[in-house]
This record gives C-alpha cells, sequence and structure tokens, in this order.
C-alpha cells in the first residue's frame, strides 16, 4: 500500500496548518428514543479501521509530500453528563464542532452522544476533512455499522528511522518531478484564463471591514428536513429532479441572502465526488460550476436542470483545468497561503450546493437500528469574522435522502448582517415558500 498522501489531501491539510483551521464534516443521528449505547459502542470500536483509522505523518523534508499512518480514534464514545431538550440539539451539535480536531496529531474524529429530555438521544460523528469527504465517511460508517474492519496496511507512527524517511522521502519527490513540470504548465494555463476573476478578487481582498469585535464563530446554521415524496412531487410538477430541485433552492436562498452578481444571476459550486471502491483519498473530489437565475426556479427547472446536467457530462469528458496545478502543492511555503488568503476574496460569491443522493440506510443504523433523523453538514470552527467578511461572507447546503427524509443544511455568513440563526431560518422559510415547498426547518 502506498501510504502517501495524494496531491489533493497533502493541499488539504497545507491549508489547514498554515491557516491554524479547516473544514470538518459533521454527520448527526437523532432518536425519537433510547440508543443502544453497546451497539453505539461497537460502531464506534469499528470507526477505527479503514478510512477513518489513519492520521497524518509530516514528512522528513519541508518540500516532501506526507503519509498516512494507522491511528484508532478516540478511546471511547463521549456522552454528555445532562440531558437537554429536543430544541438544544443543534446548539450542543456546534459546541461538538469546537472540540479539539487534529490529523496529524489526533484525534482526527470524535463521536459524540446527547441524552434528550423524555428518552430520545442525538449522535454526532465530527472528522477533519483532510481525513475523509463525506463519501469516504459513508463508507466508514457503513463498514461500521456492518462490523466490517478494513486493513489498508498503514504503518504505526514512528515505524520510520530518520534516515530512511529522507531517503523515502527524497526518492518519492524526485519521482514527482514530472508531475510537478506538467503541474507549473497547468497553473501558467489557469492563470491566463482566469486572470480577470483573480485580479479583481485580489482587488476586493481586504477591503471588507468588520464591525465590531473581531471573534471566532461557528458560522449560523439551519436544517430542513422534507418528506421524499412532496419533494419529489415538487421537482417534478417544475420540470425538475431532486437534483435540480436542490440547486434551484440554493440558487433562491442565495438571491435571498444577496449574492447575486449584476445581472440578477447566482454562481452555484457543484461539489462531484470521484470516489471509486479502491479510492483511498481522503478528498477524491472535484468540482462543476453553473450560473442560475433564481427568479425563474421558482416556476420552472428546466433551465438549471439543463445546465447542471451539461456542467456535469463536460467534467466527465475533460478533468477540471482547476486541478491541474496541485502537484505543486508540496513546494508551496504555509506563509504564502496565508498571505493569498489574507489577499484573495471568493470571485463570483459562489453558493456551495453538495448533493450526497440517495444514502444506504445501513448509513443511518449508528447504534444498529434506524435513526429517525439524519443530516449531514459542513463546517469551519476557529474562522473569524474578519476572515469571512473579506471572503465577502459564505453560502454552502448540503442534501441527501435516507429513512423517508430528504434533508437540506445551509451554513451562511453575510457581510453586515446580524448574522443570527434565527435569522437565517427566516431566510430558509422564506426560500421554501418561494420554492412551494413545505419542510420543518431547525
Amino acid at each position: 500500500m502506498d501510504n502517501t498522501l495524494a496531491y489533493i489531501d497533502q493541499g488539504s491539510f497545507l491549508a489547514l496548518r498554515a491557516l491554524g483551521r479547516g473544514p470538518l464534516i459533521q454527520f448527526t443521528w437523532i432518536y425519537d428514543r433510547a440508543i443502544d449505547i453497546d451497539g453505539l459502542r461497537r460502531f464506534h470500536a469499528n470507526l477505527g479501521f479503514g478510512l477513518l483509522g489513519r492520521r497524518i505523518e509530516r514528512s522528513a523534508l519541508p518540500f516532501g509530500r506526507d503519509r498516512w499512518v494507522a491511528a484508532p480514534g478516540p478511546p471511547d464514545v463521549e456522552i454528555a453528563a445532562r440531558d437537554r431538550p429536543r430544541d438544544e440539539v443543534w446548539t450542543w451539535a456546534d459546541e461538538r464542532v469546537r472540540l479539539p480536531i487534529d490529523p496529524q496529531n489526533g484525534p482526527s474524529w470524535h463521536l459524540g452522544v446527547q441524552p434528550l429530555i423524555g428518552g430520545g438521544a442525538a449522535v454526532t460523528l465530527v472528522v477533519s476533512h483532510s481525513v475523509g469527504d463525506a463519501k469516504a465517511i459513508n463508507i466508514a460508517i457503513d463498514d461500521a455499522v456492518q462490523g466490517v474492519r478494513r486493513d489498508l496496511g498503514y504503518p504505526p507512527p514512528g515505524s520510520r528511522m530518520r534516515r530512511q524517511a529522507v531517503r523515502e522521502d527524497a526518492r518519492r519527490t524526485l519521482g514527482d518531478v514530472p508531475e510537478m513540470a506538467k503541474a507549473v504548465a497547468s497553473a501558467v494555463r489557469v492563470a491566463r484564463a482566469e486572470r480577470e476573476g483573480l485580479a479583481t478578487s485580489v482587488k476586493s481582498g481586504g477591503k471588507q471591514r468588520t464591525a465590531g469585535r473581531v471573534s471566532e464563530v461557528v458560522v449560523p446554521n439551519a436544517v430542513a428536513f422534507f418528506d421524499v415524496e412532496h419533494w419529489d412531487e415538487r421537482a417534478k410538477s417544475l420540470g425538475g429532479t431532486s437534483n435540480s430541485l436542490f440547486a434551484a433552492f440554493g440558487a433562491r436562498l442565495g438571491r435571498i441572502l444577496g449574492r447575486v452578481d449584476d445581472d440578477g444571476m447566482v454562481r452555484l459550486s457543484l461539489p462531484v465526488s470521484e470516489r471509486d471502491a479502491d479510492d483511498t483519498r481522503a478528498n477524491a473530489l472535484t468540482e462543476a460550476s453553473v450560473m442560475a437565475d433564481p427568479a425563474k426556479v421558482t416556476t420552472d427547472l428546466s433551465d438549471i436542470r439543463r445546465d447542471v446536467k451539461q456542467a456535469l457530462t463536460a467534467l466527465g469528458e475533460a478533468p477540471n483545468e482547476l486541478l491541474g496545478p496541485l502537484a505543486l502543492v508540496p513546494l508551496t511555503p504555509a506563509v504564502l497561503v496565508r498571505r493569498l488568503e489574507g489577499m484573495v476574496q471568493q470571485v463570483g460569491s459562489p453558493i456551495g450546493c453538495s448533493n450526497i443522493g440517495e444514502l444506504d440506510p445501513v448509513i443511518n443504523r449508528p447504534d444498529g437500528s434506524d435513526a429517525d433523523y439524519l443530516t449531514i453538514r459542513m463546517l469551519e470552527p476557529k474562522v473569524t469574522t474578519k476572515v469571512l467578511d473579506r471572503m465577502g461572507g459564505l453560502l454552502f447546503l448540503v442534501s441527501g435522502r435516507v429513512h423517508g427524509h430528504v434533508f437540506v443544511t445551509v451554513a451562511s455568513w453575510v457581510v453586515g448582517s446580524a448574522n443570527t440563526k434565527e435569522a437565517l431560518r427566516d431566510s430558509v422559510r422564506q426560500a421554501l415558500a418561494d420554492m412551494g415547498l413545505s419542510g420543518i426547518v431547525e
């Protein structure tokens, strides 16, 4: 087994080291009854194998690629000492996001339980995005629920002597030189193609000023649950699919939250999984981009359905050019990453729309039985109000289907706004009304 990090994973880890923070993925299950703690402990123990049974060990060379080593995860499930009411589940989930996660020193993930007043419980799994994307975590959960313990062949931490590590990493770096040369050519092409957008982004970056005290935040977030049949009927009535309805909802919410260009259009960024059965990358992802008219999607999904399909087809025929320079990541100094973050503002105020799709029912059974609700969301703790304002804010949505429900989670920051959960929930409800959808918003 080659335990060297893929370039995309090296880039994710470099950004985390340079900025002191990184995105986390959180799976949260809600049970309306008591859970099986013994079953959950078995699930927890099994998670310590396969794609979550690892952490990152630094290269012996400053410009070398880092490597995966085996790591079983935290010692036990963390069970809250006191019961909470059901309406505090998401407050507790935000608290779990703030707990330490470290893909280098561990733990790279943790599992917690919150008993609820009245006999229910919430379970949440938080994972560093540098260790696994949503699809990787799905695979790990599926294995853990079914008692499958995969051995990926990773060595234990510190198993290489210093001299051996230097020799092996130097040999690997020399072997990567041809890919680095191709990456330089790709970087030149990207710079030329994106020259205007990058120039605008750099000029805009740093202009935003944060009013009041700068503080670290978990951005306001909300979740909406829909009956699957209602969701699908609404998509069909608008001439679309489940995926295009989700994209349309993101577009409409983007308009409400002010993420439109001068023509009233929004830019949707659609993460696309490239993971196959034997893929051990943490992030097997690429991205497609679509411009959408948020005024039209409330009555007709045909355009956004067509454009999303064309974007995904084009991505299958030709790789995303923006990923071409990734082989240069090991040579990028952390100080440059920090400087670039301070200079660059997001181009076009993109709206992230990550559709996980139909989940295997097994994913909904962490204790061995079906949870009543499941959500997936991506958040980044330790990000500051100053950074969020400089980025031009953010809007990221995740959707999936399981156990008779469609869920949509939303994380949002609007420059100059009050940025409260209550305000975001109101915006989500307005978008639902505009789209003719009925759901539970929490």
